[in-house]
């Protein structure tokens, strides 16, 4: 570990700064933060008593971080993550360059305004990465670097402006085990262009953090390979006697808290309690209110302090660096230091004494273009300017790839077959990268690792060989492997599938996940997708399917998730060409980017999750389906989220039978039993609950906000000609497609997994769950019965 004072960085080139003009717009900045959250607050009526919020404490501790990095270290390739709480400080910034309006400066939390925190989907300006849920934030720049690195060796030729990545995050934010997790991961090490910056104001929501975590953090990221530098003292301090820096590093986190919001000879004999006798002798002639501005002399609050760490991490190529920053948080405010300060705001009259104090006429001017703030301002708003994304990966991906299979075969084995086909593809195969989390030959990657190799910086060297799996490490392998954590595995895939905005070059990202532990990295997934990501990721095998691997490993709300997360298209086909369809639709979609207009049916611009499965299916029902309707008939309908697989030709009551995934042989075999008995049991193969639950809603909406009756869903009308009771058969949680009933004003018996599974053969599971024919024949006279 190093410190900037013993370590004055002297290549960092402060010759063109000024930083009395730096300490301007520092002071500007401040204001216009604390006025955004003041003017939500007390200007602005909710209607609903709700308090709007915001933190001005929390903003004050990175004003001095973050000017130092706009203003004066910062160019237009590099990437900024700012901590969730610093929102108001990037938008009083970016306002301060010209590149946000001042109309949006009074709707901090408003709908259609500022955010509460930092959103690439959400706010005016531009944001480089979503921050809220803490710790993702972090990671995220971090993973976006390997990301650059990929697509560097892929298409780099070193001409390019470099990029930085960089994390403002809160030391409260170290205490998320994802942090540690992206950190130690092959994936993420050796990236020199990384700098995170930890706003060490040593206070979380509910109390001082103890000083002790310091030593242990620094620990830590040293073990990681990281390089630390820390920035503990300004100027003052750094000048002080070194008995009063000895001390105040031998002091409790809480004991130096305690000291804010004391002043004269309070703070004084706070200050000295325990004290070695030097040090009350190197103070005794600073009168009071000098005594104070030395001790709350942070380096996190000193320009010149922070300019010089930039610089040192800069200096270190090799490895990431990360930088804590002491900091006050409240710094510059009547709050300052103040044990619940969190979410505090200051009076009115406080407000009116820091606008008192910047002489200021108008709350909101920005600086006279002719003035030295005024020039800087627009100098670092040219510096900082970005040409345009590209929002197309510009190939088309094929229809189909064709895959056929004279025998049973799994949707699993199906996916591998799938992706080996379309890395032979040679307008698509370059922009392909597919990633797991130590799981790639478990879920059917092995082929197209073999094909086009796993990804490494430097060309490794194999030490032994494989005759079934060709692992080559090298620039041009296009399988990133990942360590065992799934949070990792999400927060990657959201940055492969950000290419194309952060690093000019869109993907194709496809990633594997046993299905259960999409669970384990659910709040990445959903950053992910958040934050506009395209990718695909497959959850496989899922569900009780997976008889023999017990409870802890069979999924039962994975389908759920899948069909309730925002931005996200879940499908679980059954059939091989099935898959084949939306897999390739599903790539076709991100290959083409997000819909640059709106359409009366909205489009998908987010990820997919496929459901898959490790049990092999006999074909020959879909291609019975595929010589009735045809290929172009059933592919729309397979697209729609469900198609007729097998429609009865009983003359009896009807009942309709729909299945998703693994359970269509249980379906049809309890059809064949039903129309023994007489029943008319329509077979319907949901291949996307998803799409079909949203073509659903859709119209319901629209009757909703006309105030007219609506219509019926024209994928739902021609997955189920017939007006009859349902049965809905599903290896996950039934209420997954239960509402299907509702959509049709028919009875529905709902059948799925609502238990914790255990080991067993699949017959025996599905006896347990009554996924058996048996049991759906019961089921069917059941709806019969309600009808």
């Amino acid at each position: 570990m190093q410190d900037v004072r013993d370590n004055g960085v002297a290549g960092v080139d402060l010759a063109g700064v000024d930083l009395s003009v730096l300490e301007e717009i520092q002071r500007r900045v401040l204001w216009l933060a604390v006025r955004i959250v003041d003017a939500a607050n007390r200007e602005r009526s909710t209607g609903d008593g709700v308090k709007v919020g915001g933190h001005q404490a929390s903003s004050a501790s990175l004003v001095t971080a973050m000017t130092a990095l706009w203003f004066a270290h910062l160019n237009a390739e590099d990437r900024v993550s700012v901590k969730p709480h610093a929102s108001p400080v990037f938008h009083a910034i970016k306002y301060l360059l010209g590149d946000l309006d001042r109309s949006y400066l009074t709707t901090l939390r408003a709908r259609g305004g500022l955010q509460s925190y930092p959103s690439r989907t959400k706010d005016p300006d531009d944001v480089d990465f979503s921050t809220g849920s803490v710790g993702l934030g972090a990671a995220a720049p971090l993973f976006a670097a390997a990301v650059r690195r990929y697509v560097d060796a892929h298409w780099g030729d070193g001409s390019g402006p470099a990029a930085r990545f960089v994390a403002l995050l809160g030391d409260a934010e170290l205490d998320e085990g994802n942090v540690w997790e992206a950190i130690a991961d092959p994936a993420t090490q050796g990236l020199g262009n990384v700098m995170w910056v930890v706003d060490f104001n040593r206070q979380s929501l509910d109390r001082v953090v103890p000083g002790m975590r310091i030593a242990q953090w620094r620990g830590q990221f040293e073990a990681a390979g990281w390089h630390v530098v820390e920035v503990k003292y300004g100027r003052r301090l750094r000048a002080a006697p070194a008995a009063v820096r000895s001390w105040i590093d031998a002091m409790p986190n809480e004991h130096y808290q305690a000291l804010f919001g004391l002043t004269g000879a309070k703070l004084r004999e706070l200050f000295l309690d325990g004290a070695p006798a030097e040090v009350a002798a190197a103070v005794a002639g600073l009168p009071d209110d000098e005594l104070a501005v030395l001790v709350q002399d942070l380096g996190g609050h000193d320009l010149v302090a922070m300019l010089e760490a930039y610089a040192q991490c800069d200096a270190v190529t090799d490895r990431p660096s990360v930088v804590f920053a002491y900091t006050v948080k409240g710094h510059g405010l009547p709050i300052a230091g103040n044990p619940r300060n969190h979410s505090a705001l200051l009076t009115g009259e406080q407000i009116d004494a820091l606008r008192a104090s910047l002489r200021l006429t108008d709350d909101w001017e920005r600086f006279d273009p002719a003035t030295p703030e005024g020039i800087l301002c627009n100098q670092r708003r040219e510096a900082l300017r970005r040409t345009p994304a590209p929002r197309s990966l510009g190939v088309k991906v094929p229809a189909a790839t064709g895959v056929r299979t004279s025998r049973p075969v799994s949707t699993q084995d199906a996916f591998g077959k799938i992706l080996v086909d379309l890395s032979r593809a040679e307008e698509v195969a370059p922009y392909l990268v597919t990633t797991a989390p130590d799981v790639a030959t478990s879920t059917n990657l092995a082929g197209f690792i073999n094909r086009k190799g796993v990804f490494a910086p430097a060309e490794q060297r194999a030490w032994s060989v494989d005759p079934l799996l060709k692992w080559t490490e090298g620039p041009t392998g296009q399988h990133i492997e990942l360590g065992i954590s799934e949070m990792n595995l999400f927060l990657l895939l959201g940055q492969l599938g950000l290419a194309g905005d952060l690093h000019g070059q869109p993907l194709l990202p496809v990633g594997t996940v046993y299905d259960p532990f999409v669970c384990r990295g659910l709040d990445a997934f959903i950053y992910g997708v958040y934050s506009g990501a395209r990718f695909v990721v497959a959850g496989t095998p899922s569900g009780v399917t997976l008889a023999p691997e017990g409870g802890a490993h069979q999924s039962t709300i994975t389908a759920s998730i899948g069909l309730e997360l925002p931005n996200v298209t879940y499908v679980e086909p059954a059939y091989a060409t099935a898959l084949d369809w939306l897999l390739c639709d599903a790539l076709g979609r991100i290959a083409a980017g997000p819909a640059e207009t709106t359409t009366a049916v909205p489009a998908e611009d987010g990820a997919y999750y496929f459901r898959l499965t490790t049990r092999p299916l006999d074909q020959a029902p879909f291609e019975e389906a595929r010589e009735r309707l045809g290929d172009a008939v059933l592919r729309r309908q397979v697209l729609a989220g469900a198609y007729v697989l097998h429609r009865s030709q009983i003359d009896g009551p009807a009942v309709q039978l729909a299945a998703s995934g693994a359970v269509l042989p249980e379906a049809l075999a309890a059809a064949r039993e039903l129309e023994e008995e007489g029943i008319a049991a329509h077979v319907v193969d949901v291949t996307s609950p998803d799409r079909l639950y949203s073509a659903w809603q859709r119209t319901l909406r629209q009757g909703v906000r006309t105030a007219s009756t609506p219509s019926e869903a024209g994928a739902l009308r021609a997955a189920f000609p017939v007006r009859a009771p349902i049965v809905t058969v599903h290896d996950a949680a039934s209420h997954a497609l239960a509402w299907l009933g509702s959509a049709f004003g028919v009875p529905c018996v709902p059948l799925g997994v609502d238990q914790f599974g255990q080991s067993g053969s699949i017959a025996e599971l599905y006896e347990l769950h009554d996924l058996l024919p048996g049991s759906i024949v019961n089921a069917a006279l059941a709806a019969l019965a309600l009808g």
